[in-house]
């Protein structure tokens, strides 16, 4: 994320102008942008014209900046887009003010939002800044007949591919040789920065000495690492575990695999652990939470009309932060998100146990 100008505004609120340099990027937006803010962007516009060569088309396309009140906002990660629409504010075309209308933001369109800001949501900003130099990763874990490949963003890890094969050695030394060479040649047009090799037993140490065979430059991006699984559970441990913090230290999700963990340990432990709307306020009023926990989707649903808890979610996290406490706002796109929703999407991992 680039931010390239804040100018304060009337009201208490601030314009702060941004280019989304990534996916990821526009995923943050997602969770920063709310009904009734101001998105200024350029777009283009179906135009209705007068003229009689013009009915049968029904319009053409127009070229505008215009300002736009907040109603919906819409992620689309394989459009690799963000469209955020509601009315129209502010446009050089008056005939078009109060019309509806959706600009789709993709990576490098600038655009500005004017709002009064939450101290999460500038956090948040600030993060997704700070994201940008951060490695890109891919993990890779493979067993006996089968591998997959992921690659780690903030919004989760999405798997890339999957590949099967024969197993073992001898007369099923061939098959499992197109394996290794399936994954190598898929694995070499990866545009990452570090390759986190994983799975059990000695598997992957073939698939290593494969690539080093066929592809050595790859070897130089290769970190390996045990896990019981493949897949998703496997990514989950290589996540756990630290391997991927090691080459990205922000990343987000490493941060909300070790959280979730510690959160099930305590509770599994009776130990200093908070779940649920009830007992995370309770905790928040004793000044108990060390680390708050929230799922973005419930976060988003909170601020808005489907709000169902009985305190306000903006003054917790003020009051947490006040008194000391970290704020993690968990991605419900992977699977620590996963299980926070489980948890009610809220939790607390606590300074003290309350009685």
């Amino acid at each position: 994320m680039r931010i390239s100008n804040r100018q304060r505004v009337d009201g208490g609120g601030e314009r702060i102008t941004l280019v989304p340099e990534s996916l990821d990027d526009l995923w943050h937006l997602t969770y920063v942008l709310e009904p009734g803010d101001l998105v200024s962007g350029d777009t283009t516009r179906r135009i209705q014209r007068n003229d009689d060569q013009m009915r049968d088309t029904g319009g053409e396309r127009e070229h505008m900046h215009v300002t736009i009140e907040v109603e919906t906002v819409e992620f689309h990660k394989f459009a690799n887009r963000l469209r955020v629409g509601g009315v129209i504010e502010n446009c050089s075309r008056e005939d078009q003010l109060g019309q509806h209308h959706t600009i789709n933001f993709e990576e490098n369109k600038e655009l500005a939002i004017e709002k009064v800001w939450k101290p999460d949501q500038l956090d948040r900003l600030e993060e997704a800044e700070e994201a940008t130099d951060n490695p890109d990763v891919a993990i890779v874990t493979v067993e006996e007949g089968k591998a997959h490949i992921h690659t780690v963003a903030q919004y989760g890890a999405e798997e890339r591919a999957e590949f099967t094969g024969t197993t073992g050695k001898g007369e099923y030394a061939r098959g499992r040789d197109e394996l290794f060479a399936e994954l190598t040649d898929a694995v070499s047009r990866l545009d990452v920065d570090a390759i986190v090799l994983a799975g059990p037993g000695f598997t992957k140490q073939d698939a290593y000495d494969y690539i080093e065979e066929n592809e050595p430059e790859l070897t130089e991006k290769i970190t390996t690492v045990d896990t019981s699984a493949v897949g998703d559970r496997g990514v989950h441990e290589v996540l756990k575990r630290g391997a991927v913090e090691e080459v990205q230290k922000e990343t987000r999700i490493a941060e909300e695999a070790e959280l979730i963990d510690e959160l099930t340990r305590r509770i599994g432990e009776g130990a200093r652990a908070a779940y649920g709307a009830e007992q995370v306020q309770k905790a928040a009023d004793f000044g108990a939470i060390e680390h708050l926990l929230l799922l973005d989707e419930r976060l988003r649903e909170e601020r808005g009309k489907d709000g169902e808890w009985e305190f306000d979610v903006n003054d917790l996290i003020t009051t947490t932060e006040q008194k000391g406490g970290d704020v993690t706002v968990f991605s419900s796109e992977f699977a620590p998100g996963d299980q926070l929703s489980g948890f009610g999407g809220i939790a607390a991992l606590l300074r003290y146990r309350l009685e």
